[in-house]
């Protein structure tokens, strides 16, 4: 395992299963010397009118969702002072956050003055939540469309991700090709569309992830698939593992394997880490 770090994390409060404390002593048994908490930071005035948000209330994890960002930040505020607290140890301790991007100039200013105020150490992009029809969507509602609304919410979906790399907001895009946790999007019809977005992130100089939560016992498949990590390859888009651990025991899950990807494509390695 050639990387020793984790940057793409959640724990308990938010939707993870485990605290800081817990994630921390896995990624040190791990073998990793540095680790990074990115909770979701999840903003929108309609976001508690979104399905996604009574499981999370259930769940124990309302935390990721906040209705304006008064509320985002006021969390995001005790959670870092936890991880400031912990940084004197032998583990390197970062400081991040996992951004859903609302395409709005509100949105834009006022998640920028949140960056101002919090100061984190990276931002990583994400779109799981599209508008349509005046109603916030989840990667989990796709599922359920009927197909011509798939369709609409699948093209929705790549030109929201040029345009929130085109932004220079984030330090890389999580989990891209998000549509096919739900099962779709996979033909060859939206390479166009991929392309669109793979262009947009390599000229803002965006890096990618290889997210290796999505993992079946039947078949290895990360989130880019392989024919976006070929894009990446093209256009020189450095990249980096993600766990996207919601528990401990995910630190490090399949980075063997993830790494054998970088091979096989002789991908960048991304390498800003502070």
């Amino acid at each position: 395992m050639n990387q020793t770090y984790t940057l793409h994390t959640h724990t308990i409060g938010f939707d993870g299963k485990n605290s800081v404390q817990d994630m921390v002593s896995a990624a040190r048994d791990t073998g990793f010397t540095t680790i990074g908490f990115s909770n979701h930071f999840i903003v929108h005035p309609k976001i508690k009118q979104t399905k996604m948000y009574k499981y999370s209330v259930r769940g124990g994890y309302n935390n990721i969702y906040s209705s304006d960002f008064d509320e985002a930040v006021s969390k995001f505020i005790s959670h870092y002072d936890e991880l400031y607290k912990l940084q004197n140890g032998d583990m390197k301790i970062l400081t991040g956050m996992e951004v859903d991007f609302f395409d709005n100039p509100q949105w834009l200013h006022g998640f920028e003055k949140c960056v101002s105020v919090l100061n984190p150490d990276y931002i990583i992009g994400a779109c799981h939540f599209i508008e349509y029809n005046n109603t916030l969507l989840n990667s989990h509602d796709w599922k359920n469309a009927d197909y011509d609304t798939q369709n609409i919410l699948i093209k929705m979906y790549w030109d929201k991700v040029a345009r929130a790399t085109s932004s220079g907001l984030f330090t890389w895009m999580a989990h891209l090709d998000l549509p096919k946790k739900a099962n779709i999007g996979r033909d060859d019809k939206w390479i166009p569309y991929e392309t669109n977005a793979i262009d947009a992130i390599s000229k803002s100089g965006t890096a990618i992830e290889i997210n290796t939560g999505y993992y079946k016992s039947y078949c290895y498949e990360p989130y880019p698939s392989p024919r976006i990590l070929q894009m990446a390859k093209e256009k020189n888009i450095p990249v980096l593992i993600s766990d996207d651990a919601h528990a401990a025991s995910q630190i490090g899950r399949h980075f063997d394997e993830a790494e054998m990807l970088i091979k096989q494509f002789n991908l960048q390695k991304f390498s800003q880490i502070k």
